[in-house]
C-alpha cells in the first residue's frame, strides 16, 4: 500500500524526483536477472489467477500482454487509456499521502520501478514494481473499478483527520478484498494477487474470517501488514464499494 511517506531506510532512489514524486521508469535499463524475476513471478501468479482471481481482473491481464517482460508503462498507458483514461507514473517507493491520492484522483496510478530480488519472491514489506503492476493495474481497465479508486482518491485527499479510516478501506478492498461471482469465491486484492502465499490463505486458510462487505465496519476494522490476514472483506459487486466512496464518516 502507498498510503505512507517515506522514511529513512527505504529502498528506492529518491534523488531527481520531480515535484509529483514521480521519476522516469528508465525500461531500458533493467538487467537481465530483473527480467527473468518478472517472468518468474507473473507465470506463478497467472497461474494462481486463473483459479482464484474475479473474471474483470483476467480480462485486463489478458488486455496488457506482460508475460514476456517488464512492461514499458508508455507501452501499457497507450491501451489502458483508451479504456478507462488511467495511466500509470514511474515512482521511486513509497510517497507521502497527499501525492499517491492527488495521482489517484486525477487517474494516475504510481508504480514503484525496482523489482525485488530472486531471494524475496515471496515476501516484501515495501511494495515493488511486480506488485503495484500485477496486483493493481489489470482491474484498471475496469470501468467499475476505475471509476471507483478515482473516486477513492478524491475522499481521501479531503479526509483530514479521517485519513486512517480511509486507509483501512483501502487496505481491505484495493489490497486484500474478496469478491463473490457466479464462479464461486475470487480474489481481487493486489495485496493477495501478489502473494503465493496469501492466495490459498485467503481462499481457503482455516482460521480465518472472510466477512461481508459494509463500509462502516471496514473503516473501523485495524489491520496488520507483517503477516498473512485473518479478516477478509468480500464484496457481492463491486458497484458497493461506492458505498464507502459516498459516505459521510461521524
Amino acid at each position: 500500500m502507498q498510503a505512507r511517506a517515506p522514511v529513512a531506510g527505504l529502498r528506492g532512489n529518491y534523488i531527481g524526483i520531480s515535484p509529483d514524486w514521480t521519476v522516469p521508469q528508465s525500461a531500458d535499463l533493467y538487467s537481465d536477472e530483473d527480467q527473468a524475476v518478472w517472468r518468474l513471478l507473473v507465470a506463478r501468479q497467472t497461474g494462481f489467477a486463473r483459479d482464484f482471481v474475479c473474471g474483470e481482473f483476467l480480462k485486463g491481464l489478458e488486455s496488457l500482454s506482460i508475460s514476456e517482460g517488464i512492461p514499458d508503462f508508455a507501452a501499457v498507458n497507450a491501451r489502458l487509456e483508451p479504456l478507462t483514461g488511467w495511466k500509470v507514473v514511474g515512482v521511486p517507493g513509497l510517497i507521502p499521502d497527499a501525492a499517491f491520492y492527488d495521482h489517484l484522483a486525477h487517474r494516475r496510478f504510481p508504480v514503484t520501478v525496482w523489482i525485488r530480488g530472486r531471494e524475496e519472491l515471496d515476501y516484501l514489506v515495501e511494495p515493488d514494481l511486480f506488485h503495484d503492476f500485477f496486483g493493481h493495474v489489470p482491474l484498471l481497465s475496469d470501468p467499475i473499478f476505475a471509476d471507483f479508486m478515482q473516486r477513492y482518491g478524491q475522499c481521501a485527499a479531503e479526509a483530514g483527520p479521517d485519513l486512517d479510516l480511509w486507509a483501512r478501506l483501502y487496505w481491505y478492498t484495493v489490497e486484500f478484498g474478496l469478491i463473490h461471482t457466479k464462479q464461486g469465491l475470487k480474489i481481487y486484492g493486489a495485496g493477495i494477487l501478489s502473494s503465493a502465499k496469501e492466495v490459498g490463505h485467503a481462499i481457503g486458510g482455516d482460521g480465518v474470517e472472510r466477512l461481508p462487505f459494509e463500509a462502516t465496519m471496514v473503516m473501523r476494522r485495524p489491520y496488520q501488514i507483517d503477516k498473512l490476514q485473518n479478516t477478509y472483506f468480500v464484496l457481492d459487486d463491486f458497484r458497493q464499494l461506492f458505498e464507502a466512496a459516498d459516505m459521510r464518516i461521524n
